[in-house]
């Protein structure tokens, strides 16, 4: 058993602080262009990298960046856009389902409200709260793969579902870092906190972090610093 202690309430501000040292203002590194088609992203997003999406969706979203548009397309058509990327044909089903329900219920519109958007086909809990934050501006919390490793990994908010570790980070997360919270978790956690080898040499809450085998510079892999990536990838979404 992991009796490693939980984090202070200033360990947790020292721990976001540096976090937002490293991207003062995190975005999405999905390509999108309204609250729409972040939608749409986020829904393809599924086990699938951000990076797989943008390349589907760079000329689809030319064509089709309202729900009508995607109906237009159609589910066949969709499918055939977007066949390199994980459960194609589901996702293609998903989001010609909620493109519909979003004429019907929304006038064409996506809901700000996390029960409207929950109701749409293909769209769980994460999807709504990315498109929350990202789309509004509410400090919701969308636990990834990134943020459940990172969460169980430094104690900072364990949990053994990604409802729970939503729940713990909503607790310990101080109120003017919960804006920007998970853009700056999964970040860490794509180029830094990794899931094979974390890159512990250079990550800059090693010390806070409770994970106790960490990585030596013996064990780093040799790859491009991951502050540079990270400010990469900013960049380019």
């Amino acid at each position: 058993m992991n009796m490693a202690r939980s984090f202070s309430k200033q360990e947790v501000e020292t721990f976001f602080a540096r976090l937002k040292t490293k991207t003062l203002h995190p975005r999405s590194e999905l390509v999108y262009r309204n609250p729409y088609t972040l939608l749409v992203a986020v829904v393809l997003s599924a086990q699938t990298t951000d990076k797989g999406v943008n390349r589907a969706t760079a000329s689809l979203f030319r064509q089709a960046d309202a729900p009508e548009k995607m109906v237009a397309l159609g589910e066949s058509e969709l499918a055939n856009r977007i066949r390199t990327l994980g459960l194609y044909r589901t996702k293609a089903k998903n989001v010609i389902a909620l493109s519909r329900a979003l004429i019907e219920r929304h006038h064409g519109k996506v809901p700000c409200d996390r029960a409207s958007l929950e109701a749409l086909p293909g769209v769980g809990r994460k999807t709504a709260n990315v498109v929350l934050n990202v789309a509004f501006g509410e400090p919701t919390i969308a636990v990834d793969t990134h943020i459940f490793r990172i969460a169980n990994r430094t104690l900072l908010a364990p949990g053994k579902t990604p409802l729970e570790v939503e729940q713990g980070l909503e607790r310990v997360v101080p109120n003017k870092y919960k804006l920007h919270a998970h853009h700056w978790l999964i970040l860490h956690g794509r180029y830094v906190c990794v899931a094979r080898k974390p890159l512990c040499p250079v990550c800059i809450v090693r010390d806070l972090c409770r994970f106790r085998p960490k990585t030596t510079e013996a064990e780093m892999p040799e790859i491009t610093p991951p502050a540079s990536r990270a400010r990469a990838a900013v960049a380019d979404s």
